[in-house]
């Protein structure tokens, strides 16, 4: 049987609004490295191929259109690429993938930064861009002036247009940050004492992309990563969102249903594949759930319904929300992969008490039915999902 992958995305107290408040929780610790570094570690005992750490350019909200005014739920959280850059040392084979916006930040900096990531972990960086619609978040640059949307007008003919060029926008961004990473060729350093040379400057390149959006001359200041392009994963709902995951990404994640959902969804990415005229490896796709895993089905349901009233409302999501026993989760698990996917990534409800369900429920069900990997097959994240290391795109200069 073929392995299934397996991921995290870890966010704060975890995925329910109210997580912060359950008794396993632990809030004093939401910025203390220790906390991300147990969160980490445990994923990486559970054999998870990499976690995803959650970022954005304004604090959690509520609403759709900005700020919430809120105090009953967790607001805040630490920089993305900084902490996977501060968690790298600790563990050795799981991946790292941090969000980062692609509305508001350079992509030379991104560029340098999950660079420099892929360095201290070894071959174990991934990027997750993402756009930044809200107008309080354009106001914290001070910049550009963006519309002020609600649920109301997502569909309407100037909001799809607002969106879109956002889209076009973190493409062409996404475009330049893995030109950046190739800008330097595999051996361009030299590092000869006896004739002088640290680098050999034919093998670094000017990138010269010109754009609607940036104008990036180049070089990087930063070597080709350990990977030669370090993981892109993207978050996509529909079609625009699929054909960007399609131009640049390697792994899109996806949010269906039911199996019947999935299959479609699965044939939607690949008809955006063909639209965009993608060439190589196919995307990985992988979908979301929100989980709370407990000993019965009735104990996390009632674990669920306890987190929604002190939160005063229902949870809802993107993502599929499942509440059961990790031996439910993996019959579900399975029985979608069969649509087309190559793997999933799980939002603990709950932090750490979800997360560990995952990594001592679901994970030893799996490999109990020889789903799963017991002992990791690479020693870099393009590896443990079975990606080639890509040649950089400039010409080799002798």
């Amino acid at each position: 049987m073929i392995h299934i992958h397996l991921a995290a995305a870890l966010d704060g107290a975890g995925w329910h609004p109210a997580a912060w408040c359950d008794p396993a929780a632990q809030p004093s610790r939401l910025f203390a490295a220790g906390y991300w570094a147990g969160l980490v570690t445990e994923a990486e005992r559970g054999r998870l191929d990499f976690v995803t750490f959650e970022d954005a350019l304004g604090p959690q909200s509520s609403r759709f259109d900005g700020p919430d005014d809120r105090v009953d739920q967790v607001r805040g959280r630490l920089d993305a690429v900084l902490l996977a850059a501060r968690l790298a040392p600790l563990t050795s084979r799981i991946g790292l993938i941090p969000t980062t916006s692609t509305t508001h930040t350079e992509p030379f900096h991104v560029a340098i930064g999950i660079a420099s990531l892929d360095y201290v972990s070894r071959g174990r960086a991934g990027w997750r861009p993402q756009i930044s619609s809200r107008a309080a978040d354009a106001a914290h640059f001070g910049r550009r002036t963006f519309p002020v949307l609600s649920r109301e007008d997502i569909g309407t003919p100037a909001a799809k247009a607002f969106v879109s060029e956002l889209f076009g926008e973190a493409a062409d961004a996404v475009e330049v940050v893995r030109r950046l990473w190739d800008s330097w060729e595999d051996d361009a350093e030299i590092r000869d004492v006896s004739t002088g040379r640290f680098i050999d400057r034919d093998k670094l390149h000017y990138i010269d992309f010109e754009g609607p959006h940036f104008n990036v001359r180049g070089p990087s200041i930063t070597p080709r990563p350990p990977q030669g392009q370090p993981l892109i994963t993207a978050l996509a709902h529909d079609v625009e969102p699929y054909e960007f995951a399609a131009r640049g990404a390697d792994v899109v994640y996806v949010t269906p249903r039911s199996r019947t959902e999935t299959a479609m969804i699965v044939g939607r990415v690949r008809n955006a594949e063909a639209a965009v005229g993608r060439v190589g490896e196919p995307l990985k796709i992988f979908a979301d759930l929100v989980v709370l895993l407990d000993e019965t089905a009735s104990v996390a349901a009632e674990r669920k319904e306890m987190l929604d009233q002190l939160d005063g409302a229902e949870l809802t999501s993107d993502a599929e929300i499942f509440t059961g026993t990790a031996g439910e989760l993996a019959d579900l698990l399975l029985d979608w992969r069969a649509s087309g996917l190559d793997g999933f990534r799980l939002r603990p409800g709950v932090l750490p008490y979800d997360l560990t369900g995952i990594t001592h429920g679901l994970v030893p069900e799996l490999q109990d039915r020889g789903a799963f990997r017991r002992e990791y097959e690479a020693v870099t994240l393009r590896g443990l999902l079975g990606l080639p290391r890509p040649a950089g795109r400039y010409p080799a200069t002798s």
